[in-house]
């Protein structure tokens, strides 16, 4: 799933206001902050969309032709994206 421009803002501005209102994080400079954010945001948003495909592919790889949306589906993409995550150390 891509996520929009406008909404990898919208990610960016909410999460930087939440740690900055709650007094996790001080900003000292919100434009900075907010352009740092963003393109922290739409790395791991694409980051995610490699990982969806290289899963994706082993998964079809399978002979048997496992149906997507099945039980078995799901818990092979759940394994698969837990074990790439782990690989690219992502994932602890």
């Amino acid at each position: 799933m891509k996520l929009s421009e406008a909404r990898v803002l919208y990610l960016a501005r909410e999460s930087l206001a939440k740690l900055r209102d709650e007094g996790l994080a001080e900003i000292g400079n919100f434009p900075l902050a907010l352009r740092q954010g963003r393109e922290l945001i739409a790395e791991w948003d694409e980051k995610g969309d490699e990982i969806d495909a290289v899963v994706r592919r082993k998964i079809l790889s399978i002979k048997r032709g496992i149906v997507e949306g099945s039980n078995e589906w799901t818990i092979l993409f759940r394994r698969y994206r837990d074990e790439e995550l782990r690989k690219r150390g992502i994932l602890h």
